[in-house]
């Protein structure tokens, strides 16, 4: 592709600048899965409570859900390439607290520290939206989706295996893969230096008056102000929420339900991951130019609906019970395969070009919330009533949500 894109993007910001930012979402991802297999037991082992030892993974998420719009619009005012800079800079930063730290406390300051330098995904969509046409941006976006998937395909894989092998003079478990992902970020800012250029032109900076706080119920009032934007940002917090709860209780059922171990559980979240990337990476391009992003925010949800609610009913099907199992969670990952990269594609079309970090970073933050609110609806479910009860709750939720977007989207 050739000349300037939808944003005025300069020539040649496409091929290595584009590659640049896959990897510094990757290795955002990376370093989040990284630490999945033993943050809470590295908590527990400092002295948390088995409530707190929850804690650092929802105050990572909550630093997210401030920060996302912080960096957007910033982003709009500055450009993209410093912020993103600075983000991968930080990453690496946050991570070597992680792993040097030797208390609960310096264990809560790198997952606040990481959570605030990882809200950088609504600027990388941004930085897409600046070079991608309209027909090409949700192909654009659902490389960021595919992103997401490699990296929760190898991070816990990896924080698994690396967390068995100790740093000399480190004592705490998950020393290993903190610096690993330390140094991977460390890289990452080595090669953007050199890689990644301004995505937006400089008389484009700016015109946003906009001030980059945390919680500016002013912008996030005039970003859902935006015809179809608000409806967005609604779908996409109810679909990320019974996603995390799903995702924070799966592990607890298929040991309770099926008597599965660890091992076998994680090789369901890679095959998950896999074909989530497929789907974001290759599919969904061709699925929006067919029928257009707002039919797929609208079946995104639906399909997750059905799935979820397969995966409920998976242990009624006897010996079949696996096979569903195994099929409800193959069918979960193509629903949120269709509808993670289509609702970013969808609000960067519907916003105007000097708003786009703002909108962005509005459903992203909303991504945030969800997964914060998520994890705790799903436990309350699953403890309260019965092990199927967050897939069944989560079906119905999903239902309304491909409901309310259908009636209420515009194309």
């Amino acid at each position: 592709m050739t000349g300037a894109g939808a944003g005025g993007a300069p020539k040649g910001v496409r091929t290595a600048s584009l590659g640049t930012l896959f990897l510094t979402v990757f290795l955002d991802l990376l370093g989040f899965g990284l630490v999945i297999p033993f943050l809470p037991g590295l908590a527990r082992d400092l002295g948390a409570s088995d409530f707190v030892a929850t804690l650092p993974g929802a105050v990572y998420s909550l630093m997210q859900f401030l920060f996302i719009p912080v960096w957007g619009r910033l982003s709009d005012r500055v450009g993209r390439r410093p912020v993103l800079l600075w983000s991968i800079a930080a990453s690496a930063v946050g991570m070597a607290i992680l792993g040097f730290g030797s208390s609960l406390a310096w264990l809560f300051v790198a997952r606040i520290w990481s959570g605030i330098a990882t809200a950088n995904i609504a600027v990388a969509q941004a930085y897409i939206a600046d070079v991608t046409t309209p027909e090409t941006r949700a192909r654009g976006m659902g490389m960021i989706g595919m992103a997401f998937g490699f990296g929760f395909i190898f991070g816990p894989a990896m924080g698994g295996i690396l967390s068995r092998y100790p740093v000399p003079g480190l004592a705490q478990v998950g020393a290993l893969p903190a610096l690993v992902a330390s140094a991977l970020s460390t890289l990452n800012l080595l090669l953007a230096l050199r890689t990644l250029p301004e995505s937006l032109p400089r008389e484009k900076r700016g015109q946003s008056v906009r001030r980059a706080v945390p919680l500016d119920l002013g912008a996030f009032r005039a970003a859902v102000q935006v015809p179809g934007v608000g409806i967005a940002v609604a779908t996409n917090f109810f679909v990320i929420l019974w996603f995390a709860g799903m995702e924070q209780t799966f592990r607890l059922f298929t040991e309770d339900v099926f008597g599965m171990t660890a091992a076998a559980t994680g090789v369901i979240f890679a095959v998950v991951g896999v074909v989530g990337a497929g789907v974001q990476g290759g599919l969904v391009g061709k699925l929006a130019r067919r029928f257009g992003e707002a039919r797929l925010v609208i079946a995104g949800p639906l399909v997750l609906a059905v799935s979820f609610a397969l995966l409920g009913a998976s242990p009624i099907f006897g010996p079949a019970a696996r096979v569903v199992l195994y099929a409800a969670a193959g069918l979960i990952a193509f629903g949120n395969g269709i509808v993670q990269p289509t609702l970013p594609a969808y609000v960067s079309r519907r916003a105007p070009p000097t708003e786009q970090g703002l909108a962005l970073g509005t459903l992203q933050s909303a991504s945030a919330l969800g997964r914060v609110v998520g994890p705790a609806v799903g436990g309350v479910l699953y403890s309260t009533f019965s092990s199927h009860a967050p897939y069944t709750f989560g079906a119905v939720g999903l239902l309304c949500a491909a409901v309310l977007a259908a009636a209420r989207l515009p194309d």
